[in-house]
């Protein structure tokens, strides 16, 4: 009997401690708002009109009419912009260089991925030059969007672990605008 007691005791406290072990922690992310921070920071940076607009022009008159009766669009458009001055910095510096990025979109050398980020596809009808011009350009641009996708997490006060997803909503972003 006694030896009874100890394996229950035994087998009970293993399984209380594979219990607590089980708790998971859930960290919220507000896909939703960065895909809007997404599409306002890069529509700014290669100049395309803001998207909540057009959505509201192909709405029906009664529901905008019934929306604004229920949400203020000053309450939405405070949600989902962020602004810092790292943020405005990075936003013209990456805007500034779209110039210079453009021929070698044209040429089919330059490809975003979908974590964010460009890659040099294979520069064979470059001269040695543009080759290195590539080069630090793609890497300076690559520099700016991480910190970029950081700034944006840290005012949104999402997680440092879930960069990568801000990264890759910034990609579908990045993708259309090419």
């Amino acid at each position: 009997m006694k030896k009874f007691k100890r394996t229950f005791y035994m087998l009970s406290f293993l399984i209380a401690g594979c219990l607590a072990a089980c708790v998971t922690i859930n960290i919220y992310f507000p896909a939703e708002k960065v895909e809007s921070v997404a599409a306002d920071i890069v529509n700014d940076i290669i100049g395309l009109p803001d998207d909540s607009e057009n959505h509201e022009s192909s709405s029906s008159v009664i529901g905008v009419m019934v929306a604004d009766l229920f949400f203020s669009k000053a309450y939405a458009a405070e949600e989902t912009k962020v602004s810092s001055p790292a943020i405005r910095t990075l936003k013209q510096r990456i805007k500034d260089r779209r110039a210079s990025l453009k021929p070698f979109y044209a040429q089919g050398v330059l490809n975003e991925l979908g974590n964010g980020y460009l890659d040099i596809k294979e520069p064979n009808n470059l001269s040695l030059k543009d080759k290195k011009d590539l080069k630090v350009l793609v890497d300076a641009e690559n520099k700016d969007r991480k910190a970029l996708y950081e700034a944006v997490a840290a005012e949104l006060n999402i997680d440092k672990s879930q960069i990568g997803k801000v990264a890759e909503i910034f990609a579908e972003r990045w993708s259309k605008a090419k």
